[in-house]
């Protein structure tokens, strides 16, 4: 008579995390294969190195991911994600000037870097003090025309962070791209202004590129005129000075 046969034991439930673990790796896989599939049929150029890929490739997305740097300028110190320099600088160009939103969640990654830092710096106990809003430099109606959609604003809500209207512009003023320090400083000073009293808040200033700090520092004196207090400053890229009187023409 043939020996019993033995049932195989079973084997231990998967444990809820293991579970949720499988489940990342097929929807990472899933997604992976759809955006290869589009890839096909819309090609994209990487918007930080243009070569075909999808719409910031691994190794640009890799150099996006460095540690926040301190920045410094005239009258203005704070944070930023990059350097404002190769494919960083291309990728933000690409997602402000040619419509590149599909770059925005990537450029958020060093952004929300540079916010981190920023308010990591604040003393525990000013918790008391109140709240931090996030604060950015308002467009022009033009440009937001334009664009169609807020540069900052869209980084911003990439991070999960959505910043008080509180300042507008007072006056016309140029495109900083190309001046030099001085000339930026007199096309920033006075064209900011408070939407009303800031008396007791706190803020946390957004950009997206500094150069010399003057736009910076301009929101900063409108807040402060208005009774508020900018007590950090993030910025997504800061450009290499290239005199250390921190002129420079990179936009």
């Amino acid at each position: 008579m043939p020996p019993a046969a033995h049932a195989a034991p079973a084997a231990p439930p998967a444990s809820p995390a293991s579970v949720a673990l499988l489940l990342r790796a097929v929807l990472a896989r899933a997604a992976r294969a759809v955006l290869d599939a589009l890839a096909v049929l819309l090609p994209v150029d990487c918007a930080g190195c243009g070569a075909p890929d999808r719409s910031i490739c691994a190794e640009c997305r890799q150099s996006l991911a460095a540690p926040a740097r301190r920045m410094e300028r005239r009258g203005v110190s704070g944070w930023a994600g990059v350097a404002y320099a190769g494919p960083a600088a291309r990728a933000l160009r690409s997602f402000k000037d040619e419509g590149r939103t599909d770059a925005a969640r990537t450029l958020a990654v060093p952004l929300a870097a540079a916010i981190r830092a920023a308010l990591a710096e604040l003393d525990p106990g000013e918790g008391a003090a109140g709240p931090v809003e996030v604060c950015t430099v308002p467009s022009t109606a033009a440009a937001r025309r334009a664009r169609g959609y807020a540069p900052v604003e869209l980084l911003l809500r990439h991070c999960g962070l959505r910043p008080a209207r509180v300042l507008r512009l007072e006056r016309a003023r140029a495109d900083q791209a190309g001046l030099g320090r001085e000339d930026r400083q007199a096309n920033a000073a006075g064209a900011l202004g408070a939407v009303r009293r800031l008396d007791g808040r706190r803020f946390l200033l957004v950009d997206d590129v500094v150069t010399t700090g003057a736009t910076l520092a301009e929101a900063s004196r409108a807040i402060r005129v208005a009774g508020g207090a900018v007590v950090a400053i993030a910025v997504l890229a800061d450009t290499p000075l290239r005199h250390p009187d921190g002129d420079s023409k990179v936009p």
